[in-house]
């Protein structure tokens, strides 16, 4: 009896233990329950204080970008987000879609003058490179003016200048988006460019060739480079330094500019650069065959009043090694920089040693600048350049007076062979010796009395007649008769192509009667009256601005002035 009773107080205090257990853990577990739902709760406010907080950043930076965006726009708050596109031309002015005129239009804009906008490359994450870099070197980022509302809507067209301002690296935009921000910039006081490579001071009057390139630009941004051209030769600057502030307008302002050294470490470049040549001296060199080696040397205006008065003439000299290779020498004056086989003024193709004389007798010679262009036409070449004036006053001071004997005497008979004059006495002795020894060259016009031994290689060229050593024919044949192709699509041969540089083709340099800059000459006027007058294509249009007349101070066309000045003031 006892014993079962003692087994049934065991089972019961075993179960009220295990109910107490139960209890215990049934607390603590709802005492976790709260915890956990405590701290799920704070957690939910946190996040929202977080979103409230955030909401209020967004919309106080918001405000701060809107007040931004119309100190910057003047009261005009215009911002879009379109795809690059792009399109061939010069300068730095986009194409908008249509909408956007209408959205400028609605707020005023084109009521305050050109209109000008930032550019700048908008990540993945939807913030423009820009502002993603503030304080860096503002890579991705440039200002622009503004061609025409005509692009597809959604896209933005990019000029090449753009373009490659904004995707420096490589030029790809896989999926890139641009921000076209509206802003208002001053005009620009004062530019730094720094050339990439040298070789651009050497261009005539690089200032205004500058110049002529920038008339293409309404914006100049600090960092950006710039592309200016001359002729075929193409020239990189990159802006160091712009006041008042870092992108500036150019636009109907006047700017000075400063042309700082070459940024390139190197003296190896991309084009041909004009090493100076002085008088007196002489420079020596390698130049592989196929390329030019380019000197300079000016003609100051009291050496040309020497030459003038016959008192002097200008002599470059070039001496190669025959052994190395052969060499050929070409002269050209300002504007024409780089003298080639098919655009130069003067040139020699003598084989070994060869020289060019310029005098008087050239009218194209005069005070200036003149190139001197070393081209090598077989192998590499070794040579020797060297500039002189020769002196003419020796020579006229101790020039011998002329006889008052003739210096074909009265007994003389002409020799049958060689056609000169003999005196009679010998002349049968020297018909024997000139029939056996001398031989008389039958080309028509040529009559050259040569050496036996020398007439087998005096030859003349079949296209030309001209007279060459056989061992120069072939040269010849390939300098002055095989087709040249001209950049403008024309094909002629040697001499013909230098006429058709100098005066024909539209791709000559010349320098615009009206601007004074150095262009490109064009294709012929469409008005008839500009190509009787001799104009050009750009100096046509050039023309056409107009001016007051210094003595009325009425409009005239530039073109028309001189025709204005007689008719009207009857000036001559």
């Amino acid at each position: 009896m006892d014993f079962e009773l003692r087994r049934a107080r065991e089972k019961l205090d075993k179960e009220q233990r295990e109910r107490k257990q139960q209890a215990k853990k049934k607390i603590e577990r709802e005492r976790k329950a709260k915890e956990e739902a405590a701290r799920q709760r704070e957690a939910i406010e946190a996040e929202q204080r977080a979103r409230r907080l955030d909401a209020v950043e967004a919309q106080l930076r918001a405000d701060q970008q809107m007040a931004k965006n119309l100190l910057a726009g003047q009261g005009v708050m215009f911002s879009r987000i379109l795809e690059p596109v792009p399109y061939p031309g010069p300068g730095d002015k986009i194409k908008l879609p249509p909408s956007c005129f209408t959205e400028l239009s609605d707020q005023g804009a084109f009521d305050k003058g050109p209109m000008y906008f930032r550019l700048s490359v908008v990540l993945h994450n939807g913030t423009s490179e820009g502002n993603a870099n503030k304080g860096s070197d503002k890579d991705g980022v440039t200002h622009s003016g503004v061609l025409e509302f005509t692009a597809e809507e959604g896209t933005v067209g990019l000029p090449p200048h753009i373009w490659n301002n904004l995707f420096p690296l490589d030029g790809s935009n896989t999926g890139t988006l641009i921000e076209v921000q509206y802003v208002r910039l001053p005009k620009g006081t004062y530019a730094k460019l720094q050339p990439q490579e040298a070789g651009f001071s050497d261009l005539p009057n690089h200032k205004a060739v500058l110049e002529t390139s920038l008339r293409q630009h309404a914006t100049l941004s600090q960092t950006e480079i710039i592309t200016v051209r001359y002729g075929e030769l193409t020239h990189k600057l990159c802006v160091l330094e712009l006041k008042p502030a870092s992108s500036v307008s150019v636009l109907e302002t006047d700017i000075e500019v400063d042309i700082v050294g070459s940024g390139s470490a190197s003296d190896t470049v991309n084009q041909h650069v004009l090493k100076p040549l002085v008088f007196g001296t002489t420079e020596s060199g390698l130049v592989e065959e196929g390329n030019y080696v380019y000197y300079k040397f000016s003609v100051e205006d009291d050496l040309w009043h020497k030459i003038a008065s016959e008192e002097g003439k200008i002599e470059v000299k070039l001496e190669a090694d025959k052994n190395s290779g052969d060499t050929d020498l070409y002269i050209s004056k300002l504007p024409l920089l780089f003298p080639t086989r098919h655009q130069h003024m003067w040139s020699s193709h003598d084989v070994g040693s060869k020289a060019l004389i310029l005098s008087t007798n050239d009218q194209s010679l005069g005070p200036g600048t003149y190139s001197v262009g070393i081209y090598g036409y077989k192998g590499k070449s070794s040579y020797q350049v060297s500039l002189a004036i020769q002196d003419n006053t020796e020579q006229k001071v101790g020039q011998r007076p002329i006889s008052s004997v003739s210096a074909m005497d009265v007994d003389s008979v002409q020799c049958r062979n060689c056609r000169h004059h003999i005196p009679s006495r010998s002349i049968v002795l020297h018909e024997a010796f000139c029939s056996r020894h001398n031989v008389v060259c039958p080309h028509p016009g040529c009559g050259v009395v040569l050496r036996v031994e020398e007439a087998k290689n005096h030859i003349h060229c079949n296209k030309c007649g001209r007279a060459f050593h056989q061992a120069e024919m072939e040269k010849h044949m390939v300098v002055f008769h095989e087709p040249i192709h001209c950049s403008c699509g024309v094909v002629l041969e040697k001499e013909e192509m230098v006429k058709h540089q100098s005066s024909d083709c539209p791709m000559r340099m010349i320098t615009c009667r009206f601007c004074g800059d150095v262009v490109q000459a064009g294709t012929s006027p469409l008005d008839v009256r500009d190509r009787l007058r001799g104009l050009s294509e750009h100096e046509s249009i050039c023309g056409s601005r107009t001016a007051p007349c210094d003595s009325c101070g009425r409009s005239v066309m530039l073109k028309e002035m001189d025709i204005h000045q007689i008719a009207v003031h009857q000036k001559s």
